[in-house]
């Protein structure tokens, strides 16, 4: 079924060769910057902390470079509700909150995404993950070639011919790629 997000009856347009689809999961490589760069080196004159977003923007712009897709989606996390919370209510129970210091700036990744003009997706109920892999799948039906920057291993089950998962080992600047083989 080749139904879009929303359930409609869209469904990816024809590949051409060069064709290549990155997806990001916006909150998880957000998430790993934080942890990965010193939050008191990075933050605005009204000390709003930045490390996240540098560290984000800085991977953006790595794996654009390095893997030249045509196409680009950034997928992010709208709440802790989801319908797996609702159904199970310790799902993530455990999980601790995040600091104060992210706090804010992953709406500055948003904006550095609209400033270059890359499409960021999310939507209630939903994981980031959940988006990533409705269109993962929807593309790879579509012989679509995929690239999925994460660094939520659940991705991994994603991995197939068509789609590949980078996975930060270090930081965000050393991903390494999970393939099939």
């Amino acid at each position: 079924d080749h139904r879009d997000l929303h359930g409609r009856g869209r469904s990816f347009p024809t590949r051409r060769s060069s064709d290549l689809l990155l997806l990001i999961d916006g909150h998880s490589v957000a998430y790993r910057a934080f942890f990965a760069l010193p939050v008191e080196n990075f933050s605005t004159s009204t000390g709003q902390h930045t490390n996240a977003v540098y560290g984000f923007t800085a991977m953006l712009i790595n794996v654009l470079r390095d893997e030249q897709p045509t196409h680009v989606g950034v997928a992010f996390d709208v709440s802790r509700q989801t319908f797996r919370s609702e159904a199970y209510a310790d799902y993530k129970a455990n999980r601790s909150k995040s600091p104060d210091e992210f706090r804010g700036q992953v709406d500055l990744v948003k904006e550095v995404l609209d400033a270059l003009n890359i499409v960021h997706l999310e939507l209630d109920g939903f994981e980031a993950d959940d988006i990533i892999a409705t269109l993962a799948r929807q593309a790879s039906a579509a012989d679509w070639e995929t690239l999925i920057c994460t660094g939520d291993r659940d991705s991994l089950q994603l991995v197939d011919a068509a789609t590949t998962v980078l996975y930060p080992r270090k930081g965000v600047s050393d991903l390494m790629r999970f393939t099939p083989d």
